[in-house]
């Protein structure tokens, strides 16, 4: 009977693939994800607590996304040249570190520094994923992505209640400490189960990086993805960064009453695993179309009528989650289909706009807020996926259908 690590050694595929495997990745790409999340309810506990202004408060979740996006391309590219579990590791240690350090620090400019490193280092999930891909058969890439994004969605979902819930009741340097805790336990068990893989590639670590522009401008599925979901997220994190501002100035919601929100906000992940095998069964156009047009939708209970209160931000959070991980999901498989061997610098493009997005969203949130309330943080935030879809229905709708006939698997 082969071991988890020898199914995982070399260029094993399907058979190395268990159900088990699979669900270890799901859970470790969560864990790990979880990190760059925590602190973005509980940024009006931290910020007093270490004499931040409102503004700068903000950029501690910004920081921590363009931490992410610069860990993104200049680190999971590697993974395309050098031994992936040793990779990965090394970046967890460091994650474990900055976590650890965010716990203790008092200084305001310190833990912004931390933040950055927080958000560099927790790239590690993002050397997993085209990991899982590599070991998926070709028929059933979309079904394992899916399942894996399904369990990275959910962390980044279930982070922010917990966070909430954890600070309210013993404070915000508990979140971190518990999460260097966790990363030390997964990195633990990930180091005992997943064997060794050395990519086939071989180059010096410029020739990587500078591979990085010859994709982007060679593979126009590649620039399309990374368009949509880049302004898909940059909606989801506008949204997500904002709303504890909302419900606490707005609705007077206690941290753990924001956290059951956040929880029921994470229904949405659902969406990861739907969308993994309507890839497979070639209906990503429709889906795309689908997940777009959902994105653009989320925000009209507020804009329509914002008598709605908690009701209809609900809503919002619930279909704007849906549609950002469908839309995700969609992207990461058709990618993968483009070039295997490129699976890791092509994966580091796409996540690196999604956080690029990401960090634009978060960056925005409390300059939107103080200006001009929910109002206009949810009119900007529509204005991202609108211009998604636009894009979409007048330049991607030929790309996307060439790609999914490509990757459809033969009759």
């Amino acid at each position: 009977m082969s071991t988890p690590s020898s199914a995982l050694a070399g260029h094993g595929k399907a058979a190395g693939l268990t159900q088990g495997l699979i669900a270890l990745f799901a859970f470790s790409c969560g864990a790990i994800v979880a990190n760059l999340y925590y602190a973005q309810p509980i940024t009006e506990l931290i910020g007093p607590s270490l004499q931040m202004s409102d503004g700068t408060a903000s950029l501690i979740v910004s920081l921590t996304q363009i931490g992410y996006a610069l860990g993104l391309f200049f680190i999971v590219p590697l993974g395309d040249l050098l031994e992936n579990r040793k990779l990965m590791i090394a970046t967890a240690v460091v994650s474990i570190a900055s976590l650890a350090a965010a716990s203790v620090l008092h200084s305001a400019g310190a833990f912004l520094a931390v933040s950055l490193l927080v958000g560099f280092s927790s790239v590690a999930v993002q050397i997993l994923i085209p990991l899982a891909a590599h070991l998926a058969p070709d028929h059933s890439r979309g079904r394992v992505v899916g399942t894996v994004m399904g369990g990275l969605l959910l962390g980044i979902l279930l982070s922010r209640p917990l966070s909430s819930i954890v600070a309210g009741h013993f404070g915000w340097r508990v979140v971190f400490a518990g999460a260097a805790v966790v990363m030390t336990i997964v990195t633990t068990v990930l180091a005992f189960t997943i064997a060794p893989r050395k990519p086939d590639h071989r180059a010096t670590y410029f020739e990587l990086i500078g591979s990085l522009l010859h994709l982007g401008r060679t593979m126009p599925v590649l620039r399309h993805r990374a368009l949509y979901q880049g302004l898909m997220f940059a909606s989801f994190s506008l949204f997500w960064t904002a709303v504890p501002i909302e419900l606490t100035r707005h609705y007077g919601l206690s941290q753990t009453a924001i956290g059951v929100f956040a929880l029921v906000g994470a229904i949405g992940a659902t969406s990861a695993p739907v969308a993994g095998r309507l890839a497979d069964a070639g209906h990503s156009l429709r889906a795309t179309l689908v997940a777009l047009v959902a994105g653009a939708l989320a925000f009209a209970p507020a804009l329509v009528h914002p008598a709605w209160g908690v009701a209809g931000l609900v809503v919002t959070g619930i279909v704007l989650d849906f549609a950002a991980q469908m839309n995700m999901v969609l992207g990461q498989r058709e990618i993968y289909a483009l070039h295997a061997a490129s699976r890791n610098r092509l994966n580091a493009l796409y996540m690196t706009s999604i956080f690029v997005g990401g960090a634009i969203g978060s960056a925005l949130a409390s300059v939107l807020y103080e200006h001009g309330g929910w109002p206009l943080v949810a009119g900007v935030a529509m204005a991202f996926p609108v211009v998604a879809l636009l894009h979409f229905l007048a330049v991607g709708r030929p790309h996307v259908r060439n790609q999914a006939a490509r990757a459809a698997p033969s009759a």
